[in-house]
């Protein structure tokens, strides 16, 4: 037996979150390059110090977390500092998604790299990639409605992802979130059909992911 490796992503809003939780309770296995994003920069861990030393202690709130509101005020007006962000996290992030990667190997369990800047950053040794895809303005419509931006900040947010096009290009499967609940469900269905029929990587598969932004 051996692993299934693909790829999810789709740009902010897209409702990706809601699929990959609907795969896994179909049974897949979710690995979720945001939330190792924060479990990586965890109090007292060498990648918070990392940034309190390059950014200053204000980046910390009162209970000794990451602000990642001060932090992003800092970084992405400033390409040098983003830079400087991401080789400070990003290796700590590529190797916790290789490490559980690998602890699935020789299952023959269907394992989703949830990555939202998949397109950006592609990762080698998938074998698939599965983009959840609406419409801009359907973005927008859930960053400000659901999420509470403004709508300057959500379409300045958008801008800064992938277009919507080039995502597509790279698709192996799409799925269309912009309807309602009920018109996801088919489409999971036929997913999950999709997924299991793929090829599984051999069983002595070392994958190494990209050290890039997730």
């Amino acid at each position: 037996m051996a692993v299934i490796l693909v790829g999810l992503t789709g740009g902010i809003g897209s409702g990706k979150s809601t699929v990959s939780s609907l795969l896994a309770r179909r049974g897949a296995v979710i690995i979720d390059a945001d939330a190792i994003a924060r479990d990586v920069q965890q109090p007292g861990s060498p990648v918070l110090g990392q940034l309190v030393e390059q950014f200053g202690a204000h980046i910390i709130d009162a209970e000794g977390h990451l602000d990642r509101a001060a932090l992003a005020s800092i970084v992405f007006g400033d390409p040098e500092a983003l830079a400087t962000l991401n080789r400070i996290v990003h290796p700590a992030i590529g190797s916790e998604i290789n490490r559980r990667v690998m602890q699935q190997a020789g299952t023959d369990h269907i394992v989703i790299l949830d990555i939202p800047l998949l397109t950006e950053n592609p990762r080698e040794g998938l074998q698939g990639k599965i983009v959840v895809d609406v419409p801009q303005e359907v973005q927008v419509e859930r960053l400000v409605q659901q999420r509470g931006f403004d709508e300057a900040d959500a379409r300045a947010r958008i801008a800064r992802q992938a277009a919507r096009e080039l995502r597509l290009e790279g698709a192996d499967f799409v799925i269309d979130n912009s309807g309602t609940p009920d018109d996801l469900a088919p489409q999971i269905e036929t997913l999950w059909r999709w997924l299991a029929s793929l090829p599984q990587l051999p069983a002595d598969y070392q994958f190494v992911p990209e050290q890039s932004a997730e």
